[in-house]
């Protein structure tokens, strides 16, 4: 015989709960869900909820209840994120032995076949039986004779323990665990205090799947928009019947810890007389008197949210295509500020571990037909639509199937559209149009030049053109969407476009069947330089005075300006020239000083020395003059420049 200890749940009064249904959902598109559970609870019950784990941060922080019937709420309890632990060695498929071996000490009374054995738990383990290929346990007691005796747990009927304390403790932990149905479950209990039947109401969110929507695009004489959604019911409860929602938007949610327990490090502090006193050693006086020493310091120290009744809203569908589903569309929107609601007007059912795809929207849109060029490494454009949202209401992002004439088209994806806002969609490429650039750019231009205190600012541009080739292949008409990049400095010439994007601008043409032509985009850039007069050169000066956006005060003033340069660059021409001269004279009082010194070892040559001593002296008159005239022409030439800095100081236009 195997005896096993299997906890046991103990229903105890205060654990007899009664569950709530679901009844409302409300799910979102940024991770959580709304719940609504409401039912009846018994007199002397309590209402219970059960969650996942990973659930109970969100149900704390969102918890909203409501009770009817004359009571009201006086706490809610839940299972601890952490497991109950006991010192009793209480898991699954203990032995009996091994259990009690981990209450040595404690008296038992056991119940064999040959009679009854009291005594304290000396110690309990399992051996190997040989002979019937199995375990057997063995439990050693010091009975109250005072023997040691060694029991077969086998023979034996029953185990009671005598001590009422332990008998208390492994039934609080039981209860405990009973709370506890598995590692994946937490329950949470709403205390009341009335002594009659009540209503209660509870709304809480949880972590959910997105819900995913998915769009038929069906074209043609009348075109129609089918909506359907999609949502997968991950809790651990059916939702039989309920009333559900689908709100588009992404409000703001976050994650808060509050179900597992939290602790905070504290320091520690004592008072400074708690301490003991150390001795202390004092060094021989050297002289003089003993200064006292300071005192010692003493240490440091630390929604419920409501949700509307829904309007009935159900459209009469006419001029049906095709390939169109035979649903019935029992939704109601409503705007909801930044969001907006689907609220199925029908009980839904969708079981645990299940997902359903559920009707949302079927409404005629109005939807154009035309292709759209924006990646110049293709050849051909794509095929698309332009849908205008005029059904009322908010299109959820999400995939489209189109249909065409009753036919697949493509598939295209959307983003979110709100009610009387418009979207292109791609699902396909047009092969019968075929689209090459050709990109070119214009020499620079001055359109306009203005001065401010010896500085000119001019304001020149860049032209640049695209050309797009385009050929119809097919003898039928067509528009053509051609994107254009919006690049920050550059400015339209000429062309309008019909919308601008955030990156693009949208050209709209008309293409003839079995035809070829050409659609041209001209930009402009437009961009500042600056010159410092004082240095700029005469040639660049003309160029500013042959520029036609030059004021007539501009003119004037450039040309003034262009004068006392052309008097600073004579002088300074002048200069040079002396200068070249005077360093030729130099030269050639090196050469005759030589000549000079090289004669005088001769002898009759005393009037050849004569000779070039007067040609030295002449070009040393000379080099003088030149001297002197040079220190006026700097003199000159810095009064003229003092001159033009003064006027440049001046000149504004």
């Amino acid at each position: 015989m195997k005896n096993r200890l299997v906890p046991a749940v103990l229903a105890a009064t205060s654990l007899v709960a009664a569950e709530l249904p679901v009844k409302r959902v409300v799910l979102y598109k940024h991770g959580v869900g709304y719940f609504e559970r409401a039912g009846e609870v018994p007199s002397g019950q309590t209402a219970r909820l059960e969650f996942k784990p990973n659930e109970m941060n969100d149900v704390l922080k969102s918890l909203v209840l409501d009770e009817q019937g004359g009571g009201r709420v006086t706490g809610v309890r839940y299972d601890s994120a952490k497991p109950a632990r006991s010192s009793l060695n209480v898991e699954n498929e203990v032995a009996l032995a091994k259990f009690l071996d981990g209450l040595r000490g404690a008296k038992v009374d056991v119940e064999l076949v040959s009679g009854k054995v009291s005594g304290a738990i000396v110690s309990g383990r399992v051996v190997p039986s040989t002979e019937q290929k199995s375990q057997q346990e063995l439990l050693v007691l010091l009975t109250d004779a005072g023997d040691l005796r060694t029991l077969d747990l086998a023979s034996a009927n029953t185990v009671r323990l005598t001590d009422p304390l332990l008998q208390l403790k492994l039934r609080e932990y039981l209860q405990s665990m009973a709370g506890l149905r598995t590692q994946e479950q937490r329950a949470v209990y709403i205390d009341g205090e009335s002594t009659r039947s009540r209503q209660i109401r509870a709304s809480y969110l949880l972590p959910t799947p997105i819900w995913k929507s998915s769009y038929r695009l069906i074209l043609g004489t009348a075109p129609m928009l089918e909506g359907w959604a999609i949502v997968d019911n991950t809790t651990d409860s059916d939702w039989t019947g309920i009333t559900l929602s689908l709100v588009s938007g992404k409000p703001v949610s976050f994650q808060s810890r509050l179900y597992d327990p939290k602790y905070i490090d504290r320091p520690f502090a004592e008072l400074a007389e708690e301490r003991a006193v150390a001795p202390e050693l004092y060094r021989a006086a050297m002289g003089g008197a003993m200064p006292g020493a300071p005192p010692a310091p003493a240490p440091a120290q630390m929604a419920k949210s409501s949700i509307m009744r829904r309007e009935m809203a159900a459209e009469a569908m006419t001029d049906m295509a095709p390939v169109q589903s035979n649903i019935v569309v029992d939704t109601a929107g409503r705007d909801l500020g930044e969001l907006f609601e689907y609220a199925f007007s029908t009980p839904v059912t969708v079981k645990k571990n299940e997902s359903a795809m559920l009707p949302f929207l079927q409404q005629k849109v109005e939807a154009r037909k035309l292709l759209i060029y924006t990646d110049e490494s293709q050849a051909n454009p794509r095929t698309a639509s332009e849908i205008t949202n005029n059904t009322g209401k908010t299109l959820d992002g999400g995939p489209i199937t189109v249909f065409d004439n009753g036919a697949y088209a493509g598939e295209a994806l959307v983003e979110t559209v709100k009610a009387g806002d418009k979207r292109l969609i791609s699902y396909g490429v047009d092969l019968g149009t075929r689209i090459t650039t050709k990109f070119d750019s214009e020499q620079r231009q001055v359109r306009e030049i203005r001065a401010n205190r010896g500085v000119i600012f001019a304001k020149a541009s860049t032209e640049e053109t695209k050309t797009y080739t385009v050929k119809n292949v097919d003898p039928r008409a067509k528009t053509l969407i051609i994107e254009h990049p919006l690049r920050s400095g550059y400015k339209l010439i000429g062309a309008t476009p019909v919308e601008k994007t955030a990156t693009d601008y949208r050209f709209s043409l008309d293409l003839k069947p079995s035809a070829e032509q050409t659609f041209v985009v001209k930009e402009e850039y437009v961009y500042d330089q600056s010159y410092v007069i004082s240095s700029t050169s005469p040639d660049q000066i003309n160029i500013f005075l042959r520029n036609a956006s030059l004021s007539p005060a501009g003119k004037q003033a450039l040309e003034k300006i262009q004068a006392m340069k052309a008097q600073i660059a004579t002088v300074d021409q002048s200069l040079r020239a002396n200068q070249t001269q005077s360093a030729g004279l130099v030269k050639d009082q090196e050469r005759l000083r030589e000549n000079i010194r090289s004669l005088n070892s001769v002898s009759g040559q005393e009037q050849q020395v004569q000779r070039y001593a007067r040609d030295l002296a002449a070009r040393e008159t000379k080099i003088v003059e030149l001297r002197d005239l040079a220190q006026a022409e700097q003199q000159k030439k810095a009064a003229l420049e003092s001159e033009l800095n003064a006027f440049l100081a001046t000149v504004t236009f």
